[in-house]
């Protein structure tokens, strides 16, 4: 018996008699990984913090596979996870068992309907490839985040993503005008429209953009477009404190209206860990500060005069204190640099060892105290430890991220994780905010979830799970708990275990 064999029937082993035979009768056989060496790469969380197992990994080709293996593994009892760019942070993307169903070969971006405004995709298409394709039809697909280039529309929408410009076209939940999705029993739900008006009973979609695969497979969807910007204007701004940043914002919002697509906010911190750890970055100002922003206005208009509008409210904040300096592009490329150093901040993190993570949302007007208060509540709780909060302050998300103090052993400061959850956590509901805010519950918050999401909306959530899923297939152990089986999240324990 080769090698190759050994695996395969090791991976039968983890699978019901027969699974493997019948998949071969819907897939070709590049459409079927069963060895390990190339399982692997399907089961393991972006930051590397959860490993999981799976009997093999498929990877359809069309809807009409993907309903036939939803109706394989529905016979045999076997859960399915599906995945798209591998680039989740909090576990939802991770299979304890059964199958992991790529989705990466389904990637077909269709033709922009112009007079509507619309581009269907698959759900295998890269997030990048979509703006692209929309930009050539001479219109904006605004989705964008970091992982633009390997993250998939089928994972933005199953995660409801955010990312940058979000203060002025919204969420992934905004963009999506229809889908298509296979549900748990193989049927495949197919709406499709266009429309933006369609009363006729309840608006279906809703159901799954957000619910990180745990309802049914995303596989295609009918995204809404944008008249693509024409004039820009960028400017990266130092403060004192998280307070004069967001009375920034205020007034940057009273003067610009819509034309702010972005405000953004970070630390000292952020900027010199990417000073340290990205080649080519410089400081855009001459001395440092406690804190920055970086503000973008656009708009189609191709002679809209945005740089002497943002110069008129910046100058107006200098004067009032709220603004220490200010560097405004003179150019795309320097705007690019701008743009470069917060869009680094999470990388160049890893650089400086252990991280704890927290994206997290408050209302705007509680943005500058949640962050003060925590970073010092913080501080106390771990002297050394380096707060780097940084994020989308023009929709109240923010990233509260935590790097070990110089010298500690990372393992050690892992093990802290909880306990700092309920610091950063408990700051976060005291102050009517969200613990997921643009990544998702996964596997990693949805032990959290009871103790501050509603109790009425918790038990909701999960009469949906089994009125949807009554078998528990679909990402099971992800965003809501059903069964006392479900794997649990150990930072301490170097990840993911079982438990009892």
């Amino acid at each position: 018996m080769n090698g190759r064999m050994a695996d395969e029937m090791q991976a039968a082993g983890r699978l019901p008699s027969g699974f493997l035979d019948a998949a071969r009768a819907i897939l070709p056989e590049d459409g079927m990984l069963t060895t390990p060496d190339r399982i692997r790469p399907y089961l393991v969380e972006a930051r590397g913090l959860i490993e999981g197992e799976a009997g093999a990994v498929f990877r359809p080709r069309n809807t009409d596979e993907v309903a036939a293996l939803m109706r394989l593994a529905r016979a045999h009892r076997v859960p399915v996870v599906a995945l798209g760019g591998r680039t989740g942070l909090t576990g939802g993307g991770v299979p304890f068992g059964g199958i992991v169903l790529s989705l990466e070969r389904m990637n077909r971006i269709g033709v922009v309907d112009a007079a509507n405004a619309t581009l269907r995709v698959e759900a295998g298409a890269v997030l990048q490839n979509v703006q692209e394709a929309a930009r050539a039809a001479g219109f904006l697909f605004p989705l964008s985040l970091a992982s633009e280039g390997s993250c998939t529309i089928g994972g933005n929408i199953a995660t409801n993503a955010g990312g940058t410009a979000v203060l002025r076209y919204g969420n992934m939940r905004d963009l999506v005008l229809g889908i298509e999705a296979v549900l748990p029993d193989g049927q495949v739900l197919d709406v499709l429209s266009g429309l933006r008006k369609d009363n006729a009973g309840y608006d279906l979609k809703h159901l799954f953009i957000g619910s990180e695969g745990t309802l049914g497979i995303v596989t295609a969807a009918v995204l809404k477009l944008f008249p693509l910007p024409r004039a820009r204007a960028t400017a990266f701004i130092a403060a004192a404190d998280p307070g004069a940043v967001v009375a920034l914002f205020e007034r940057l919002r009273a003067a610009a209206g819509e034309r702010l697509t972005t405000f953004e906010i970070l630390p000292r911190f952020a900027l010199e860990i990417v000073l340290r750890h990205a080649p080519g970055s410089r400081d855009p100002l001459g001395a440092p500060a406690p804190w920055y922003a970086l503000a973008e206005l656009t708009s189609p208009e191709a002679g809209a005069i945005l740089d002497e509008q943002l110069t008129e409210v910046l100058g107006a904040a200098l004067e009032a204190g709220l603004v220490l300096d200010a560097a405004l592009a003179a150019s795309q490329r320097e705007a690019g640099d701008f743009w470069r150093i917060r869009e680094a901040v999470s990388e160049c993190q890893r650089h400086e060892g252990g991280s704890i993570k927290h994206d997290v949302s408050v209302p705007i007007s509680r943005v500058a105290d949640f962050m003060v208060e925590t970073i010092a509540a913080c501080e106390a709780a771990m002297p050394g430890i380096r707060p780097c909060a940084f994020g989308h302050i023009g929709d109240g998300n923010i990233h509260f991220n935590l790097s070990q103090p110089p010298g500690m052993d990372k393992a050690a400061f892992l093990a802290e994780w909880h306990r700092f959850n309920r610091i950063v956590h408990d700051a976060v509901h005291a102050r009517g905010g969200s613990i997921a805010a643009e990544h998702g519950v996964g596997l990693i918050k949805r032990d959290e979830l009871p103790r501050y999401k509603d109790p009425a909306a918790l038990a909701l959530m999960a009469v949906i799970k089994r009125a949807v899923d009554p078998l528990n297939l679909l990402n099971p152990g992800k965003v809501v708990r059903i069964d006392a089986g479900s794997p649990v999240f150990d930072p301490a324990a170097g990840g993911a275990g079982n438990s009892g």
